[in-house]
Order: C-alpha cells, then structure tokens, then sequence
C-alpha cells in the first residue's frame, strides 16, 4: 500500500499542472469558435488576418483584402481580435457600481 502512495501522487499533479489546463484551453477554443460572428476580425492557425463576412455551419468566409476571399474552416481560427460587444457591456455593467462612487468636493 505504501508503494502506491507515490503513484497516486504522480498522478494528481499530472492532472492538475497538465491535464487539467490544457482542458481549460480547448475548452476556450471551442466557445471563440462557436460565437464568431459576421464583422469579427481574426486571425487563422496559418497567420492570415481577415474580417469575418459571412459564417455557415463550418465554414467561414473570410475577407482577407478587397477583392479577396477565402473559404476556411471554423477551426482555423485560432483568435479573435476585435472583442465581443456582449462580453464589454457585460465588463462595464460590472464595474459601475453605485456603492463604489466617490464624491469630489
């Protein structure tokens, strides 16, 4: 039984600094590529910015410059750069608290 004890151990750290963590990261990437959105501006896996023009079920169109356009697949998109208008508001909500005002005289 004492033998196992390391084992055990081994195995919860792995799980916390590893398993765990990585869990959180595809977890992330699986929400930014569900709520791209028309109008966002992205960047792909390849390094290619573009501005989001039209999203089907896994395809995105991207508009990398004027006349350019390119078909890829949702999964590409590795971040967003212009921020999710929801998200701000719901940031900015947050921090107006009417308790925390101070008074100027």
């Amino acid at each position: 039984m004492e033998g196992f004890i390391p084992l055990i151990l081994i195995f919860v750290l792995m799980y916390m600094f590893l398993i765990r963590p990585q869990q959180k990261k595809v977890k992330a990437q699986q929400q930014l590529v569900r709520s791209i959105q028309p109008g966002d501006e992205v960047l792909l896996n390849s390094g290619i910015y573009g501005v989001v023009n039209e999203v089907d079920d896994d395809v995105v169109w991207l508009e990398v410059s004027q006349d350019l356009e390119l078909k890829v697949l949702r999964t590409a998109v590795e971040r967003r750069l212009t921020e999710n208008t929801d998200e701000v508001d719901e940031v900015v909500s947050e921090s107006e608290d009417p308790d925390n005002e101070t008074d100027e005289d």
